[in-house]
C-alpha cells in the first residue's frame, strides 16, 4: 500500500502529462514524464504505442487534428502505482484525420485513462476515448444513411 504522499505525487505526474504535454503540445518535457521503454494501449490503435518517441507521435496526430486541443481533468483516482483518469479533451478539427478531411467543427470528447508508474515515470498507459461522437462531429451523422424511416 502507498501512502499519501506517493498517491498525490503519482496523481501530480498525471496532471502534469495531460496539462504540459496533450494541452500545451511541450513534447521536450516527455522524457521526464514516460518511461523510455513505455507501452501505450490506445483504444483506436491497432498496435501499442512504444516508448518516448512513439508517445511523442501519438501526441502529435493528435495536436495536426486538432491544434488547440485541450485536456480538462474531470475525476482521479490513485491507488498504489495505478492512476485513473476521467476527462474531457476539446479542440476544432483543422487537420485531417483517420483519412477524415478537415472540417473546421468544433470537437468534444470524453475518455478514461489508466496510467501505471514505475520509478516516477509513466511506465504503461490504457487509453480509451469516445471515438464515435468525434467522428460524428467530423462528418456528420454517421448513421443518418442507416436511419430506417418509419
Amino acid at each position: 500500500m502507498s501512502d499519501r504522499s506517493t498517491l498525490d505525487a503519482n496523481k501530480a505526474l498525471i496532471q502534469r502529462n495531460f496539462e504540459v504535454i496533450w494541452s500545451q503540445c511541450n513534447l521536450s518535457v516527455a522524457a521526464e514524464i514516460i518511461a523510455s521503454d513505455y507501452i501505450g494501449h490506445i483504444a483506436t490503435l491497432s498496435e501499442p504505442v512504444r516508448g518516448v518517441d512513439g508517445f511523442k507521435q501519438m501526441v502529435m496526430l493528435y495536436h495536426v487534428t486538432a491544434p488547440d486541443i485541450h485536456f480538462d481533468i474531470q475525476d482521479q483516482v490513485a491507488e498504489d502505482n495505478k492512476v485513473a483518469t476521467r476527462w474531457i479533451a476539446c479542440g476544432t478539427h483543422r487537420g485531417e484525420f483517420m483519412g477524415i478531411a478537415p472540417s473546421g467543427q468544433n470537437l468534444t470528447v470524453t475518455g478514461m485513462s489508466f496510467h501505471r508508474i514505475e520509478n516516477g515515470l509513466i511506465q504503461e498507459s490504457w487509453d480509451d476515448w469516445d471515438a464515435l461522437t468525434v467522428l460524428q462531429n467530423m462528418t456528420g451523422d454517421v448513421f443518418e444513411s442507416l436511419s430506417m424511416r418509419i
